[in-house]
C-alpha cells in the first residue's frame, strides 16, 4: 500500500528532501516573522490589563504585563523568573538567562511592582517555583507556556476593543519608547533592554512618532551668544 502523503519523502529539483505536498522552507520562515516597533499607548495596555479581572488567573496575566511593560523584559525572561529572582529592597529583577547574553539585573519602578503584588500573595499558596506559573492541575507550580499567554493576550485585548495586534513583545516596546521621552540615556535603555548593541535598541525606539519628533525640534532654544564672543565683534 502506498504510503501516506504526509509520511512520503521524495526528491526535487535541487537534490534536497521535503514532505509531499509541503514547500520548502526557507531559513528566514523558521525565525518567525517581524513586525515593527508598534508599542500600544497607556490606555490600551491598561484596558487589556482591566480585561483580564481579578480571577488567580486575571491576576496573573495582569502582573505579567505589568512586568513585561514596567521592565522591558522579554517574555521568556518573564515566564522563567523564580520567586528568588525578585528583590523588593532593590526594586530590580534578576534575569538568569536571556536572549544570547549574560545574566542581568533589571529595575522595575514602584507603579509595576505594586501591580505585581497581588499575584505574589497567591502565588503562596503553590509550590515554590516559577513567578508566573499555572495555578491548577497536576502540573501546577510549572511555568506558564508562551502559547497560552499569546492567547490571553489576544483574547482580552478583542474583548477590551483593542483594534490593533496585542503581543506580548509590544509592552516592552513602550517601555523603550517611553524611556526614551523621559530622556532616559540610550544606553541605559540598551542594558535594560538586554541588547547587545545600540542598533538594535534604536529600532525600538522608531516606535516614536513623527509629530514628537518635530515638537521636540520646535521646543529647541534659540541659539546664545555667549558674553565674552559678543565683546569681541
Amino acid at each position: 500500500m502506498q504510503r501516506s502523503c504526509q509520511l512520503l519523502m521524495r526528491r526535487v529539483g535541487d537534490g534536497r528532501r521535503r514532505r509531499c505536498g509541503l514547500s520548502p522552507v526557507s531559513p528566514s520562515a523558521k525565525q518567525g516573522v517581524g513586525y515593527p516597533a508598534d508599542p500600544p499607548p497607556v490606555e490600551e495596555i491598561v484596558a487589556v490589563m482591566r480585561q483580564a479581572g481579578r480571577s488567580a488567573q486575571g491576576l496573573r496575566l495582569r502582573g505579567l504585563i505589568a512586568v513585561l511593560w514596567r521592565s522591558g523584559m522579554r517574555m521568556s525572561e518573564a515566564l522563567a523568573l523564580n520567586e528568588a529572582d525578585l528583590s523588593p529592597q532593590r526594586g530590580s529583577l534578576l534575569v538568569r538567562s536571556g536572549k544570547g547574553g549574560p545574566r542581568r539585573e533589571v529595575g522595575i519602578d514602584p507603579w509595576g511592582r505594586e501591580q505585581r503584588s497581588p499575584r505574589l500573595e497567591r502565588r503562596v499558596e503553590l509550590p515554590v517555583g516559577a513567578l508566573f506559573c499555572i495555578i491548577s492541575g497536576p502540573t501546577h507550580g510549572h511555568p506558564c507556556s508562551s502559547g497560552a499567554v499569546r492567547v490571553q493576550l489576544r483574547r482580552h485585548a478583542r474583548e477590551a476593543g483593542v483594534r490593533r495586534r496585542f503581543a506580548p513583545h509590544q509592552p516592552r516596546h513602550a517601555h523603550a519608547v517611553e524611556m526614551a521621552r523621559e530622556g532616559i540615556p540610550l544606553n541605559i535603555i540598551q542594558r535594560q533592554l538586554g541588547h547587545a548593541n545600540l542598533g538594535v535598541t534604536s529600532i525600538y525606539l522608531q516606535g516614536i512618532d513623527n509629530g514628537e519628533i518635530i515638537d521636540a525640534v520646535h521646543a529647541r532654544h534659540a541659539p546664545v551668544l555667549s558674553a565674552s564672543s559678543a565683546l569681541r565683534l
